[in-house]
């Protein structure tokens, strides 16, 4: 399944960063959980589904949405 991107996505709707929040870290929109909690379990292995399932206050549309914002401002960088 191709995952289409939330046409309003952008990097202020799928995360926030808040000095009051896990202590200014970038986190996903109404949660509190670290983006950094997402790369380093993928670079540890995880999967999506497992993050997830360990994360439920993540949504995939806010996984999916990130990671396509990531791969257009690579592509951007190599353009």
């Amino acid at each position: 399944m191709t995952h289409e991107p939330t046409p309003s996505a952008t990097l202020g709707t799928i995360l926030e960063r808040n000095p009051d929040k896990v202590s200014g870290a970038w986190i996903f929109r109404g949660t509190r959980v670290p983006v950094a909690a997402f790369f380093e379990n993928l670079k540890d292995g995880a999967t999506v589904d497992q993050f997830l399932e360990w994360f439920p206050g993540v949504s995939r549309s806010q996984v999916e949405d990130l990671l396509d914002y990531e791969l257009t401002a690579l592509n951007q960088l190599a353009s």
